[in-house]
């Protein structure tokens, strides 16, 4: 399991259609006149007044008590568990999870903590998976002290986590004595989709984060809530990580502005999402993941075209997509047109038809 970015050439063409990631979104130009209109202070000393309404915001859309904002979603994760958890400690997750797959290792280079991967289809492990795993407290094994659920499963195809299954969770790890943390990188994409609120989705999760950088279009920033006595050791490892800032109210006013107007139009995205996936899946040889989010997962290799090939194919085109654990992921989001999903298609179809 790996992520394959596309090889830099500087003689390529310019990038018109971005797949990549929804990381790849630029402000538009309100999202920029509302950072340069923003309010600001001292956020290290909790006088930024934009970051303070930011976090308060969040604690209350996720029904927490109290917020702190972070400069990325993966130091929302490894400040979560190096609060929940001590070194030696072991922390439950699916085995494609970002804690496991994307951050570096940062979990048991800075916390000595061991994650053992739990298995399950499309990116989500079962409450009865869950359970098999737990083991009696001994001095022999490592105390399990912590679950954590990634709503969406990026690596699973941007699936949904069903509220019935995350309510089971946590029943499940309450009964063992364990925190419960829930990576919400993707978690309003969910709730659009759903309809199910976030406060809904995060009840009975100790903490819970969400990322403004992906389909919200910020520039930066993720932000984690939970009880005040967590946020107050998040912010303690937040000044030992050297993610406490200054000014930042400038970046935080770019995700007032994302609450108030990127939300709803990730339906959008979505729609893009299936559109896609119809198009290619019309297309002789390609299996394709129906989506349920904005990820779009595919395999082209029964074209005659390898997934590496399509991805180097489709870049002197001016499309940009990369290769995720053994398939083409494409991300639609708020820089991303139904006409270029199209034009895509049209490109794929081409390649295809060529080899």
């Amino acid at each position: 399991m790996h992520y394959t970015p596309p090889p830099r050439d500087p003689k390529a063409p310019p990038v018109r259609i971005n797949l990549l990631s929804d990381t790849q979104t630029r402000p538009t130009p309100g999202m920029r006149e509302a950072m340069a209109r923003a309010e600001v202070g001292d956020e290290q000393l909790g006088d930024d007044p934009t970051v303070n309404a930011l976090c308060e915001r969040v604690a209350d859309l996720l029904g927490k008590e109290a917020a702190v904002f972070m400069p990325s979603g993966t130091m929302c994760n490894v400040a979560a568990t190096l609060v929940h958890c001590r070194p030696g400690d072991e922390i439950l997750a699916h085995e494609t999870a970002h804690i496991i797959a994307r951050e570096g290792g940062a979990h048991a280079a800075l916390g000595g903590f061991q994650i053992m991967p739990l298995k399950g289809e499309d990116g989500q492990f079962s409450p009865e998976t869950f359970k098999a795993a737990l083991h009696p407290r001994s001095r022999y094994q490592p105390p399990q002290v912590l679950v954590s659920a990634e709503q969406t499963a990026n690596i699973g195809g941007g699936t949904i986590w069903k509220k019935a299954v995350l309510d089971e969770v946590v029943k499940i790890a309450k009964a063992n004595g364990m925190a419960t943390h829930m990576d919400g990188a993707r978690l309003l994409n969910a709730t659009v989709a759903t309809g199910i609120s976030a406060r809904d989705m995060a009840a009975g999760w100790d903490s819970a984060w969400i990322d403004f950088s992906k389909g919200l279009g910020a520039p930066i920033g993720g932000v984690i809530a939970g009880s005040r006595a967590f946020i107050d050791e998040v912010w303690r490892w937040k000044q030992r990580l050297g993610g406490s800032m200054r000014q930042a109210g400038i970046c935080a006013a770019a995700c007032v502005y994302a609450l108030d107007h990127n939300v709803d139009r990730l339906a959008d995205d979505h729609a893009n999402a299936r559109a896609l996936a119809r198009g290619l899946s019309q297309i002789e040889g390609i299996e394709v993941q129906q989506p349920e989010t904005n990820l779009v997962f595919f395999k082209p290799d029964g074209t005659g075209v390898s997934g590496e090939k399509m991805v180097a194919a489709l870049r002197p085109r001016g499309v940009l997509l990369a290769m995720m654990d053994g398939r083409i992921r494409a991300c639609t989001h708020l820089d991303v047109t139904a006409a270029m999903i199209e034009e895509m298609v049209g490109h794929i179809r081409e390649i295809a038809r060529a080899a």
